[in-house]
């Protein structure tokens, strides 16, 4: 499991995520990837993720909570605030819309949950009928070397993962 001091970037060595896009624009973009190591290298990175789009925890309460303390993340000097779920990046763009925080946070699909599972942060959610997915958790990242890591107890939880949490950690 991910933990303080971990190479997000060598854990995930030669793995992409998906930016969050409409279907023409990945036919335009010929469905692009973005390498994890282009992500985090040289940056500090507020990351978190949630078991997936249109869920109601990670909906009402953990992209909110992201998304109301934008101003506070970049006070800190946070080069981005990341929203990643085991979802495909068409799903997480009309997600990111419904919620109006596309300005705010970059959203990431896994679509096939490898960068969670190379994480150690997968779970099986197929009691919900989600399937595997990523638990919930967020992380402060910087030039790659993660310095703060959060990770719910369940799924439903919403104790540790937060915006508040993590600007605390900061």
């Amino acid at each position: 499991m991910l933990k303080e001091g971990t190479d997000i970037t060598s854990a995930a060595s030669g793995l992409s995520l998906q930016k969050a896009r409409t279907w023409d624009e990945g036919i335009s973009s010929n469905f692009s990837t973005t390498p994890v190591t282009d992500i985090f290298k040289g940056k500090k990175i507020v990351i978190f993720g949630l078991p997936g789009a249109y869920t109601g925890v990670c909906s009402h309460q953990h992209v909110p909570s992201y998304k109301n303390q934008i101003d506070k993340f970049k006070a800190k000097g946070i080069d981005s605030v990341i929203c990643v779920s085991v979802n495909d990046p068409f799903t997480i763009n009309g997600w990111s819309d419904k919620l109006g925080a596309k300005d705010a946070i970059e959203f990431y699909g896994d679509f096939d949950g490898k960068f969670v599972k190379s994480l150690g942060l997968d779970k099986d959610l197929s009691v919900a009928l989600l399937g595997p997915r990523s638990q919930r958790w967020s992380a402060y990242v910087e030039d790659g070397n993660v310095k703060a890591v959060n990770v719910e107890e369940a799924p439903s939880d919403f104790k540790v993962s937060g915006a508040e949490v993590l600007l605390g950690q900061i």
